[in-house]
């Protein structure tokens, strides 16, 4: 059930409970009919009134919903306030390792592999450490090697509601030609922008986007080939 099937239920049985001599509040008979656009409706005047009284937080959404998040520019207060939450920075390796992932799900480490030209194995452990990418299954190939896509927590740390966000082609171009840097997106790229169909059938895990500690310990043995 989703959250909006869920608040229309609440109120629903509220109201039924509710015995016919006594008031049923006045916040009960909108939410019956509360939909999409009234919930968004609503964040929006939130987010201009939280903006507009020079609140410190504010309403972001997020890949499964909405949070209450500090504004960017209290981010030093927040990590004062939290010292014991530090920032933790990822290689190039790991970063590289980790675009080519998030473009190209589901992957193999031996796709990767090909696509960096050098072994992976060390920057697969360091994402799945810090739990930003998970074992999707295993293909069925011979060797039914595993398969690794992204998880919650990379959208989250990207400040992206879905895969959908993340920045096109032309985007990682005008970005670079603006910066100066050495185009990378060669990398993630390679063969075109969009990655064929699977090959191979995957068997496993299909569930949240969260889940994948379950098959860590299998993984660890792969990467350990």
């Amino acid at each position: 059930m989703g959250p909006r099937a869920a608040v229309k239920e609440t109120a629903r049985d509220i109201k039924e409970a509710t015995p016919e001599d006594q008031f049923v509040p006045d916040w009960i008979e909108p939410l019956l009919t509360i939909d999409e656009l009234n919930v968004r409706e609503a964040i929006d005047q939130l987010i201009a009134h939280y903006d507009k009284d020079g609140r410190a937080f504010t309403i972001v959404e997020r890949s499964h919903g909405w949070r209450l998040c500090a504004q960017a520019r209290y981010s030093e207060w927040c990590r004062a306030l939290y010292p014991g939450k530090k920032v933790q920075r990822l290689s190039q390796p790991a970063l590289e390792t980790l675009a080519i992932i998030a473009y190209r799900q589901p992957i193999l480490r031996s796709e990767i592999e090909h696509i960096r030209g050098v072994e992976s194995a060390n920057s697969l452990r360091i994402l799945l450490e810090r739990k930003l990418i998970r074992v999707l299954g295993r293909r069925e190939i011979p060797g039914r090697p595993l398969v690794y896509a992204t998880t919650t927590k990379f959208l989250e740390t990207f400040d992206l509601r879905d895969l959908k966000d993340l920045p096109t082609l032309k985007e990682i171009t005008d970005l670079e030609n603006a910066s100066g840097r050495p185009r990378q997106q060669e990398l993630i790229f390679a063969n075109g922008e969009e990655k064929e169909a699977d090959a191979g059938r995957i068997s496993g895990d299909d569930g949240g986007m969260d889940n994948g500690n379950n098959s860590q310990r299998n993984d660890y043995d792969d990467l350990s080939g």
